[in-house]
């Protein structure tokens, strides 16, 4: 039995497991450390994931999603074909997926995962995520966040000196800024914030939006197909500026063969609110440390969207000193997951450290409020766990009543930053009973309890009569019960899932598909002949001819296709 690390993001998801060597990352039944967070369905109902969904998206998008994990936590229903998935479904396919190639890898079943979640994750998007483990067949006791796997994965916290991190931790589509402060073995979060809708999809966005800007071209006029092309484009054309300082994107639309030329500067400016947007949420967890900036002393970047030469270049101005990048951005929190499940399964040979994080956000429920004129004003919201407070944490506030004869009092549970109650998020609510009195002589007092988790426990107890009720946010967005859990598993299990042996060859004709939907003229003739070869020589049956052909196919496929994005 073997408890694994998973990184589970918005582009890439992986798979790591405590070695000898250290952490490890596993490889995919392709040979790839990275499984493109991508489900598809094909024409036969039969469930693809990872690579061959990922060229299915281009050529097969209604059947195809991604980037669900921007949708966590919420009731968001995706349709492929005839079936349709909540988000943490399709997660859980993906989790499914890397517990098949983490079992085929290790040769042990592996039943347990610790999963890392962006630190800037609600409750209700924490929750999502350890029903996506649950929903995929894995025990999950332990959650672990983005920046503080990546601390452990540079082995930060065996350092003895009092050290002040700074983690920024830009995905596919989600940003953190994480400060963490190192003192003998305590790895301490002392603050988080972020952008659960900002990552590198939106610089990808950004080239979508200027090459149709220049052709005056309305992006709600174009087809899935052709909107599904033109970003893959856009992300080609990305990933080539760290090569160039001109990206040119290219895209059939209508018949046409349409072209722009961007340079680096034209990006830069075009991403402008983009960064200002990066800014932010590293000014408020400074404010929140209590820190400035040149109080930072050692900067990680996290996520693959950290690739981008703009990025890098904002951070080293921004703090004046250059970035740890010592390991691939992508990998680092599936690294640092991998040893934060050999330190629960305690099978790491490494110093134990004690992590503590913090709560996101500020988590409270609305009171009444007594005007000078004496009336009670509804509304207003009361904090009883404030953001950035060290977890896990348990803290009571007492309540009372404002009206003769009382005989309920509703707490409901909310979470943001606003003053007013209406402009923060509902989380939940517990109605309790109360002795009718005069107005003020009953009390209930009102626990929140948050693990490290980062989930919530609200305990109402009314102080006269001692009768207690507790919630776990029972109407969180997303939430299932139990009963709702085990129908999904069922489901779920009851889905065809693409065999693992098969893939390499579904990966090819999947590829070719896309290659010859994005060309034309006899480049598309040879793409369409190559692919019927390969057809004719599957029906042989023959595994050394199918392997020979398949790997002079893929080598002209991939000569063709720029590869790797950020």
């Amino acid at each position: 039995m073997a408890i694994v690390g998973i990184d589970l993001g918005t582009t890439n998801s992986l798979v790591s497991y405590w070695t000898e060597e250290g952490s490890i990352v596993i490889p995919n039944s392709l040979g790839q450390n990275l499984t493109p967070s991508v489900v598809s369905i094909d024409d036969n109902g039969e469930i693809l994931v990872g690579q061959i969904a990922k060229e299915r998206q281009i050529t097969h998008p209604h059947l195809s999603a991604s980037v669900f994990k921007r949708n966590m936590g919420t009731k968001k229903k995706y349709v492929l074909g005839t079936k349709e998935f909540l988000p943490e479904e399709l997660s859980a396919l993906i989790i499914k997926s890397l517990k098949e190639d983490a079992e085929a890898y290790l040769k042990m079943p592996v039943t347990e995962a610790v999963i890392s979640v962006p630190a800037y994750f609600s409750d209700a998007q924490r929750k999502a995520t350890k029903r996506a483990g649950e929903l995929a067949g894995l025990r999950v006791e332990r959650l672990i966040s983005e920046p503080t796997a990546a601390a452990i994965a540079y082995g930060l916290h065996q350092r003895n000196a009092d050290t002040k991190i700074l983690v920024f931790d830009l995905g596919g589509g989600t940003f953190d800024v994480s400060i963490l402060e190192l003192f003998e073995n305590v790895m301490e979060v002392r603050a988080v914030a972020g952008d659960n809708y900002l990552g590198g999809e939106d610089f990808t966005e950004i080239l979508v939006s200027q090459f149709l800007k220049h052709h005056s071209i309305d992006k709600k006029d174009l087809d899935q197909k052709t909107a599904a092309m033109l970003k893959k484009q856009a992300e080609v054309a990305k990933r080539s500026f760290s090569e160039k300082k001109t990206a040119t994107i290219e895209c059939t639309i209508n018949g046409e063969n349409l072209s722009y030329e961007i340079s680096l500067d034209e990006f830069e400016s075009a991403s402008r609110h983009l960064f200002q947007r990066l800014r932010e949420p590293v000014e408020r967890a400074l404010s929140d440390a209590s820190l400035k900036l040149s109080d930072i002393e050692s900067i990680i970047l996290v996520g693959g969207a950290t690739k981008l030469p703009l990025v890098r270049t904002f951070v080293s101005k921004l703090f004046g000193k250059l970035a740890y990048i010592n390991i691939n951005p992508d990998e680092v929190v599936a690294i640092g997951a991998g040893i934060q499940a050999a330190l629960k399964g305690k099978s790491a040979p490494i110093k134990e450290v004690i992590l503590t994080d913090v709560c996101p956000y500020t988590l409270g429920t609305s009171v009444s409020i007594r005007r000078a004129q004496g009336y009670h004003e509804p509304g207003h919201f009361l904090p009883i766990i404030e953001r950035n407070t060290t977890v896990p944490v348990s803290r009571v506030e007492r309540l009372y009543t404002i009206y003769d004869n009382q005989k309920y009092i509703n707490v409901d549970i909310l979470q943001g930053e606003s003053r007013l109650a209406k402009d923060n998020i509902f989380l939940g609510e517990i109605n309790v009973p109360v002795p009718p009195k005069p107005a003020g002589e009953e009390a209930i007092d009102v626990r929140f309890t948050y693990d490290i988790n980062g989930i919530l426990e609200v305990e109402v107890t009314v102080v006269s009569t001692g009768v207690k009720k507790s919630v776990i946010i029972e109407k969180d967005p997303g939430h299932m019960t139990k009963e709702e859990i085990a129908e999904r598993i069922e489901n779920l299990a009851h889905l065809k899932i693409h065999p693992r042996d098969n893939q390499e060859n579904k990966l090819l004709i999947a590829k070719g598909e896309r290659l010859y939907e994005e060309n034309i003229g006899v480049t598309r003739q040879q793409i369409g002949q190559l692919l019927r070869e390969f057809e004719e020589v599957l029906d042989t049956q023959d595994p050394k001819l199918i392997a020979e052909t398949r790997k002079r196919i893929m080598e002209i496929f991939e000569s063709l296709d720029l590869k790797g994005e950020f």
